[in-house]
């Protein structure tokens, strides 16, 4: 008989506690299950997958009470798990067995009364809640109380304790799934922040870029302008270079006739030589620089509204509203738009002199 105590002990449900109920279902952990707490526990770890007539009718997931292995289902459901037919043949061999032979007496376990050391507990106090014996009942602590038979007490008990593991059971199944989404909710938000701040980045170097190729433009204008005036203003320079180096060779000549003693050489070189001062001392056929005509000061810049669009830029506040979303991307628009008209200010000073 100790064979078959252990053998009904395999044959109990870990949902139910009770001998396994066809059909049986095998898990792919190879535990077994009835079909119907299978399918209890599947809809407590799965509260909000569509069901039909009791029964989910889509793919989920649950785990094995016994080992907490994962078991993933197909659209099938619990319906798609293979039944243990060697589970339910022994089911039967047992039934047929138990039920053909003579149960022996059960070695009597029952425990003493705490007050009456001789009194067997065989009551149940239901208003304390606590197990007792008659004794308690008729003379001791508990005559007033309210008592039941610890039979049928036992089964409620038994059934209540039953159903508070399967409840558990399916609340840790559905807070192991609760986990399982919120673990995928961050891996989600870590994807989705990564792919933002990539795209984030790449328009921020759009406009990085525009704004090197807008410098580089406005400093080559600045440029140009400098080398045509530093050109003018060095051949300008040249001009009067070689008009001061003719005016010295005039002097030093001047200076040898003044040497001259001899009075007709010296009036025959003086004629001449008066007339050589007399246009080595104008200077008016020569261009003059205007005044000012070094400033650079017209290449001047007003950047205010562009840093107060720059200072503008943000994210879209809400992506559901279309006429807010064309108002932000007009606003980018404008942005982009003031970043590339950045320019000189068009107030210039003078460029050339006129020509004397």
């Amino acid at each position: 008989m100790n064979t078959m105590e252990n053998l009904e002990k395999q044959l109990i449900c870990p949902i139910c506690l009770e001998m396994f109920t066809k059909p049986v279902v095998i898990l792919p952990c190879q535990h077994n299950l009835c079909r119907k707490c299978a399918n209890d526990v599947f809809q407590a770890a799965n509260p909000y997958l569509p069901t039909r007539a009791g029964s989910l009718t889509s793919g989920g997931r649950f785990r094995c009470p016994s080992c907490r292995h994962e078991v993933v289902l197909d659209r099938h459901g619990v319906y798609g798990l293979q039944r243990n037919l060697l589970v339910e043949n022994i089911i039967d061999m047992f039934k047929q067995e138990s039920s053909s032979t003579k149960p022996e007496p059960v070695k009597d376990e029952t425990p003493m009364c705490e007050v009456h050391k001789e009194e067997k507990i065989n009551i149940y106090c239901v208003t304390h809640g606590v197990p007792t014996c008659s004794m308690c009942k008729v003379f001791g602590a508990h005559k007033d109380c309210e008592v039941a038979p610890i039979t049928s007490i036992f089964q409620n008990k038994k059934t209540e304790l039953s159903d508070g593991i399967a409840m558990m059971v399916g609340t840790n199944d559905r807070m192991q799934g609760i986990i399982s989404q919120l673990e995928e909710a961050c891996r989600a938000i870590e994807e989705n922040s990564c792919r933002q701040k990539t795209q984030l980045c790449e328009k921020f170097d759009h406009l990085y870029s525009i704004l090197e190729d807008k410098k580089r433009e406005m400093c080559q204008k600045v440029t140009a302008e400098q080398e045509e005036k530093v050109n003018y203003i060095r051949g300008l320079t040249q001009k009067y270079g070689d008009h001061l180096e003719e005016s010295c060779k005039v002097v030093e000549t001047g200076i040898q006739i003044m040497e001259e003693q001899g009075q007709a050489v010296f009036l025959q070189a003086t004629k001449p030589l008066l007339q050589k001062i007399a246009e080595a001392s104008s200077i008016a056929h020569l261009e003059k620089v205007e005044r000012g005509y070094e400033n650079m000061d017209h290449f001047s810049v007003d950047f205010r509204r562009e840093r107060q669009a720059l200072r503008s830029i943000d994210f879209i506040q809400d992506e559901n509203d279309e006429d807010e979303d064309e108002e932000t991307e007009l606003s980018e628009a404008e942005v982009t738009q003031a970043v590339q008209n950045l320019s000189l200010s068009t107030s210039k000073g003078p460029s050339t002199p006129p020509s004397t």
